[in-house]
């Protein structure tokens, strides 16, 4: 299999595929990069050669694959799981930080990125706007930051909100 193909990429091919049937995947590409080859292992493959390889390599590589050898350089291999535990790392610790929140701390998070100010907050929700300071402290405290600024950065760190670009609001 490319690493480019048409319509998606290899990896992403090799991914449906094994999610369907147990396969033997050889990539075999002209893309030489790290993350290339990182990608094509998270994927599943078992070989990657570029387009260097001679046609022998390549059936020497199937055949190989087609046994379940494993033909990916031990250091990468070791590399791609590494990549592979820091992502669900990350993943599990924005988790646990999008758990210390309450709906109504993202709620005010979502609307303070909208650049409302601490009134016109407190009358979209109908809360008193003393409250609305209170869940901001909250948030502000349970990020760890020091503004609000770095708390909207450090809630779309987390996935706790997501950023867009400027957004006109007529009640703001």
């Amino acid at each position: 299999m490319d690493y480019r193909l048409p319509d998606m990429s290899g990896p992403s091919a090799a991914t449906l595929i094994l999610a369907e049937q147990p396969a033997a995947i050889v990539f075999h590409s002209a893309d030489d990069s790290e993350d290339a080859l990182l990608d094509a292992v998270d994927a599943g493959a078992l070989a990657y050669l570029t387009k260097q390889a001679t046609p022998e390599q390549i059936v020497d590589a199937v055949r190989r694959a087609a046994h379940g050898d494993l033909l990916i350089p031990a250091d990468l291999f070791v590399r791609a799981i590494a990549r592979k535990r820091n992502v669900a790392s990350a993943k599990r610790e924005r988790e646990a930080v999008r758990l210390e929140f309450t709906p109504r701390e993202i709620e005010v998070l979502q609307l303070l990125a909208t650049g409302l100010s601490t009134n016109h907050m407190a009358a979209r929700i109908g809360i008193a706007p003393h409250t609305i300071e209170w869940h901001v402290r909250n948030v502000i405290e349970k990020l760890a930051v020091h503004s609000k600024l770095q708390a909207l950065i450090a809630a779309a760190h987390y996935g706790l909100i997501e950023l867009r670009g400027p957004q006109s609001d007529s009640s703001g």
